[in-house]
């Protein structure tokens, strides 16, 4: 089967590595001069990290990351515990694994090129056509490829090929990659947030090293209405740090290294999800196919389990049954991750005033009571739910001896 993969994401990548080992014609176009990551840090859960295992990624991403065994949130005036959820004991073998995106990028990148998969650079995707039976894929340059058995969208939340309606959020977020302070009064192996009402929402990520610099590192990310993000920019960089210190004094040091609005990128969250996620000889996968606010920590885990639930389908049945097998294995999962998304969101980053109230003194005492706290441990770790149903998971990848 021939394979045209459009995105050089964490998806694409995944997918690229997975279909070229099982022996497909795999080429990986990407608009980029060179494959580079976009973003900050994000959490790897325990689903993801079995992805990775699988790909033979697994141990270059622990080396960069950190692991963290707790995600606690506080309310900024009472100090009232609001969010309290807990991956087992610290030093046990769940945990969510705090990295930044150039560093996943980087342990997924040298498995494709170390394992031969094709990646052609310089190729923004603008649209694919359908003739006689195959696809072909057109670029910005003028250029279309082709035929290809099967074109799979990896490129993400604005992808030009899909025709996914998703909905803006009211709030979003602007992140920022700091170094982690010495002497720091906050733990390392936790992300770590503040909350005043929804409207106010400051965290913290422990998130390993980046390439080529073994420096600890933080993703910081501040709660932000969408369409106020402009007017953050115009304002002086010494207003949000006073801001950000007096919802939470402890982030002094994180802050202090902020000192241009150009070291936080703002990012603009939406929700919808594709239906049907493939079309004749075309899937969508990862954020193309269905976004959500990255509330819940999965983002990158729904890439990595698209990737190799689409490529084991693949490689189990025909083309013809294997991309319906493929949403359906992957349907109740990505379906009740983007209803609790829906539904926890508006609780941390929304204008209500209800909600947080809910929020701090029903759903946060609730969260203590049996069984609620494993409930809420395998609503983050990705577990709740099979991720692959009807799909027998591959097992670790051994990767050879040099």
């Amino acid at each position: 089967m021939k394979i045209a993969i459009c995105g050089c994401g964490i998806g694409g990548l995944s997918a690229a590595i997975l279909a070229h080992r099982h022996g497909f014609d795999v080429t990986v176009f990407d608009q980029f001069d060179t494959p580079a990551p976009v973003g900050s840090g994000l959490v790897i859960q325990p689903v993801g990290l079995r992805v990775l295992e699988q790909l033979g990624a697994a141990d270059a991403a622990l080396a960069k990351g950190a692991k963290g065994y707790h995600m606690i949130g506080h309310e900024a005036k009472s100090g009232r515990t609001i969010l309290d959820v807990s991956y087992g004991p610290k030093g046990g073998p769940d945990f969510g694994l705090g990295i930044h995106r150039s560093s996943l990028f980087e342990a997924l990148l040298n498995v494709a090129v170390s394992e031969g998969v094709t990646i052609t650079t310089n190729h923004r995707v603008v649209s694919t056509q359908l003739k006689e039976d195959a696809r072909y894929v057109s670029f910005d340059n003028g250029k279309t490829v082709g035929p290809f058995d099967l074109v799979i969208d990896t490129t993400g939340a604005n992808s030009p090929i899909s025709e996914i309606k998703s909905t803006a959020l009211p709030y979003g977020a602007i992140w920022g990659t700091v170094d982690w302070p010495e002497n720091c009064t906050l733990q390392y192996d936790r992300l770590q947030q503040r909350y005043r009402r929804a409207s106010n929402m400051i965290g913290v990520l422990p998130i390993g090293t980046l390439p080529k610099d073994d420096t600890p590192k933080a993703a910081l990310f501040w709660s932000h209405p969408r369409t106020q993000i402009d007017a953050w920019h115009s304002a002086p960089i010494e207003e949000w740090r006073k801001q950000a210190t007096a919802l939470w004094p402890e982030l002094k040091p994180f802050t202090d290294q902020i000192t241009e609005h150009n070291q936080m990128t703002p990012a603009v969250y939406t929700h919808g999800s594709l239906r049907k996620p493939f079309g004749e000889r075309i899937v969508h996968i990862g954020d193309a196919a269905h976004r959500a606010s990255p509330q819940l920590g999965q983002g990158a885990n729904m890439a990595l389990l698209d990737a190799a639930a689409l490529i084991e389908c693949l490689r189990q049945f025909p083309l013809a049954h294997a991309l319906t097998k493929y949403a359906k294995a992957r349907r109740l999962h990505t379906n009740t991750y983007q209803l609790m998304s829906w539904a926890f969101t508006p609780m941390y980053q929304s204008n209500s005033r209800g909600l947080p109230v809910l929020r701090d003194y029903v759903l946060g005492p609730l969260s203590k009571i049996y069984p609620v706290p494993a409930l809420l441990s395998s609503l983050v770790k990705g577990t709740m739910i099979n991720p692959m149903r009807g799909i027998t998971q591959p097992p670790k990848h051994q990767n050879k001896a040099p």
